[in-house]
């Protein structure tokens, strides 16, 4: 496993833990789906029901795998040794990222201009520097937009424990770094 594997899942982590509990729970992925729809703001209504249910189904499937004790409640230990299985977890991965994705496409083309990913990724926590960093290396067009399809593909590559020199690595690494 890769350590920038583990910094990229240390990260989301912490942002997925909307309360600041120290771990996840069922709360924290209601919340963070509340703001990332709230952040949809050209999306249809079956978008954002969908991405509520990428939520939910992240949450189902680390609570199914790793609340052995049933309290309700993820520590990060148990969070990486779930996520960065892809045995595991990479149905939920592909759940999620083609939620998010359609999330910024809202006028269904194929792209994704940068202010709608911007927004959809600060919901998230991401800061902005980070974010921005993450579009460009994604390769935008002339008029400042992505491919579904890439970023589908960047959000799966960002849960691969063998991976590294992605452009998820943006959102890690310092503005400047």
């Amino acid at each position: 496993m890769r350590t920038e594997a583990l910094d990229r899942v240390g990260l989301v982590f912490t942002l997925l833990d909307a309360n600041g509990s120290g771990y996840l729970s069922s709360e924290d992925f209601q919340l963070m789906s509340d703001r990332v729809v709230a952040a949809a703001k050209g999306s249809d209504e079956s978008a954002k029901r969908a991405m509520s249910a990428a939520f939910a189904q992240y949450w189902s499937t680390l609570a199914a795998e790793l609340d052995t004790d049933r309290d309700n409640r993820v520590t990060f230990e148990e969070y990486t040794a779930c996520v960065l299985s892809p045995e595991r977890f990479d149905r939920t991965v592909e759940q999620f990222a083609d939620s998010l994705a359609a999330l910024g496409d809202p006028d269904g083309d194929g792209l994704i201009e940068r202010p709608v990913f911007t927004a959809l990724m600060t919901a998230i926590g991401f800061g902005q520097a980070n974010v921005d960093a993450l579009f460009d290396a994604f390769g935008p067009d002339a008029h400042d937009r992505v491919t579904v399809a890439t970023w589908v593909r960047g959000i799966k590559d960002y849960y691969g424990p063998d991976k590294a020199g992605i452009a998820g690595d943006h959102l890690v690494e310092r503005a400047g770094a």
